[in-house]
């Protein structure tokens, strides 16, 4: 291994993969090789992004010896065998937390390590902010005093719990909520502290699954290191962002802002007691506007790559690859032995919880006739679930073996095929009459978008034909409307623009898979209906909804415009039974259909209905579209000519406006050929849209 330039590679190309390339091309010496994922599109995706290798297989990436060290981002059933893997080919690992299930299986893993003479690194990222180490540095010089107390916080809202998607890992289990947001907390006390005997454990704000199953929102923990009493704090619900660790010494108390990298410091001062108060809240206003100021020159001097999440990152790759460079052992924040207590603490608080009763799955096997793609998401739960209750099972696309249906298991088959597979779509489609396609890729490039959105849909209609379906139903969106003009009225005969290249990614590429569905129904008889719901709500809907503004927490909103114009909302179940409805009637082929629901709130309206109903008021703040554009324009300069970033698109000025769905629609055609009745009543309206939504959790 050449110490000077070491070669590393990804392993797992999901979310926090690019937090880690990122931080990676940050650290010096340290060049990204290669990612490796089960996943055919997800590792080409960032490999060509990265401009590095693409594997699908880790024993052939291993083989291959392309690399030195490993990062290993993979769901946290997998760790402890990926990393005895990596570690026995003779790489270095950093492993995501949660670094394990359990203690024993950190050991075993630490084990592998030393009998292979490699490092092991630990990825509890947020000990590496400068703020944490400056906190570090004042504890450890006594500058606190005598620590008495410490309160570790993680306040911040856990959309899933409400909206899903209900499949993911984190979900699977109560246990897994502490194992996956529990190490950000126990890293940050085990570091300063040592090792945690834990006195109790007690969690509430209950919330239920759609499948009927119950988890915790709240914990609060109590344990003590020492001589030093520790209480951690979890709440999930949607709540004002708080992750902090506050310590309190017979000198002083020191509140670390991890999310933000803000240390704030308060000490006894000797000035005169009438002048006491205001040097201490002055000392205070002080640290925080230089902690402001520091923060702010940061992102500005590195367009953004600097971010608090950003460094904590870089501070734990420049500690792992700097003990790689130097044989030196690792940094005690990372290291197996502070892992191992990190797991052990999680282990004691989950002994502590009372067992949770196993949920009865049905028994039965579903003989589906209806396909639905995108199942278990926010429509496709309620469309799936209503079909269902009408008397007909179906299959649903999905990559796990639970979540939203478990209950109704007996009349819901998940089926786990890849859909850019026309094999594996052959054998979804097999006993198929209606086929939903609700699902929508999240590119970054418009040729990302043809490939894995368009692309994708061409082939899953492709197999539909194969199949001989009876209907074949696509939710495309009404943002590929031109909505920028308030004079205008929109029908389903109002045309998209033929030019969309100026548009966001997500209107131009839902309008290229409505483009390219109605030249198969024109040419090849696929019996096609297109769907465009309007701003859906309804439970299991989430209240950041950014259809309606962009979201500065759960408490804050700049919303599209001024907010004084109806806004096309429409409940989740309606689109549902409008879909149903698609299925049923001959006369919708060939046809589209705007899901808007009857005039019910403005911008402003909605949220004034959210007080009213809940007694919890938003910050709404109006958004100066023309502005949101030139900024847009700046952002968009940069990222091309500054940072080198290919394939970007820049939305155009009515695009923009757009957002703020300006112009008004006319729903009569869906109700006119189908039958449908969207909810009329206000008062109804508002107890789905808002009271049974479960907005904040709780």
């Amino acid at each position: 291994m050449n110490k000077n330039r070491i070669r590393t590679a990804i392993v797992g190309a999901g979310y926090i993969a690019d937090w880690h390339a990122d931080a990676i091309k940050a650290t010096r010496g340290v060049d990204l090789v290669a990612v490796c994922d089960r996943s055919a599109a997800a590792a080409t995706a960032m490999a060509e992004a990265r401009g590095v290798q693409a594997f699908t297989d880790l024993q052939d990436m291993l083989e291959a010896g392309v690399c030195d060290a490993v990062h290993i981002l993979t769901p946290p059933d997998s760790h402890k065998p990926l990393a005895k893997q990596c570690l026995a080919a003779g790489l270095h690992c950093l492993v995501e937390k949660p670094v394990a299930l359990s203690a024993d299986d950190a050991r075993d893993m630490a084990a592998t390590a030393a009998e292979h003479g490699k490092l092991l690194g630990f990825g509890h990222n947020f000990l590496g902010i400068p703020a944490y180490e400056r906190l570090n540095k004042t504890i450890s010089e006594g500058k606190l005093g005598r620590i008495a107390n410490a309160e570790i916080n993680w306040h911040f809202p856990l959309g899933p719990l409400r909206s899903g998607p209900f499949g993911l890992w984190l979900l699977r289990e109560t246990r897994n909520l502490l194992l996956e947001l529990g190490p950000h907390l126990f890293a940050f006390a085990v570091d300063l502290f040592g090792p945690l005997e834990i006195i109790s454990v007690n969690s509430g704000k209950v919330i239920q699954l759609p499948a009927g199953e119950s988890r915790p929102q709240s914990w609060r923990i109590l344990a003590r290191a020492g001589d030093v009493d520790v209480t951690l704090n979890l709440s999930l619900v949607e709540t004002y962002d708080d992750r902090s660790v506050i310590v309190r010494g017979s000198s002083g108390m020191a509140r670390l802002d991890f999310a933000n990298d803000v240390l704030n410091c308060a000490y006894d001062n000797t000035t005169d007691i009438v002048i006491n108060p205001l040097m201490k809240q002055l000392a205070r206003a002080g640290s925080n506007v230089a902690a402001g100021v520091s923060n702010f020159g940061k992102q500005l001097v590195s367009l953004n790559r600097k971010s608090p999440y950003a460094l904590s990152f870089q501070g734990t790759l420049k500690a792992f690859y700097s003990a790689i460079r130097n044989d030196a052992p690792l940094d005690a924040r990372f290291a197996p032995v502070s892992g191992v207590n990190v797991m052990q603490a999680i282990d004691d608080c989950l002994a502590l919880l009372p067992e949770e009763p196993l949920l009865v799955r049905p028994s039965g096997t579903p003989s589906p006739d209806v396909l639905v793609i995108g199942g278990t998401g926010f429509i496709g739960r309620a469309l799936t679930r209503r079909i269902v209750a009408s008397g007909r099972d179906v299959r649903v696309l999905s990559r796990g073996n639970g979540g939203p249906f478990d209950d109704i298991s007996d009349h819901v088959e998940l089926f786990s095929a890849s859909l850019s597979s026309a094999e594996a779509l052959d054998r979804a489609m097999e006993g198929i009459k209606t086929v939903y396609h609700l699902g929508k890729s999240l590119d970054a490039t418009w040729e990302a978008a043809l490939k894995n959105d368009v692309g994708t849909t061409v082939t899953i209609a492709e197999a539909a034909l194969r199949a001989g379906v009876h209907r074949f139903i696509y939710t495309g969106t009404i943002a590929s409307y031109d909505m920028s003009d308030p004079e205008n009225v929109i029908t389903e005969a109002t045309p998209l623009d033929q030019d969309m290249t100026d548009r966001n990614l997500y209107a131009r590429s839902k309008a290229e898979c409505e483009a390219r569905l109605l030249k198969l129904h024109k040419e090849r008889d696929l019996p096609l209906v297109i769907a465009r719901p309007g701003i859906v709500v309804g439970p299991g809907g989430p209240l950041q909804h950014w259809g309606i503004g962009r979201w500065h927490g759960a408490g804050a909103v700049r919303i599209w415009g001024r907010g004084h114009h109806n806004l096309p909302f429409v409940l989740n179940d309606d689109v549902a039974d409008a879909l149903i409805l698609m299925a049923e009637n001959e006369a919708a082929i060939g046809d589209s259909f705007n899901l808007i629901g009857e005039p019910m709130f403005t911008a402003r309206g909605y949220f004034d209905a959210i007080h009213e109903a809940l007694n919890a008021r938003i910050k709404v703040v109006p958004g100066n579209l023309t502005l949101f554009y030139l900024t847009d324009g700046v952002k968009f300069f940069l990222k091309k000519y500054v940072l080198r970033r290919y394939g970007i698109s820049r939305p155009s000025l009515a695009d923009w406006k757009s957002r703020a769905h300006y112009a008004q629609f006319d729903n009569s055609h869906p109700k006119e050929v189908l039958g449908w009745r969207p909810e009329m009543d206000r008062t109804k309206f508002v107890e789905q849209a808002i009271k049974q939504a479960n907005l904040f959790g709780f």
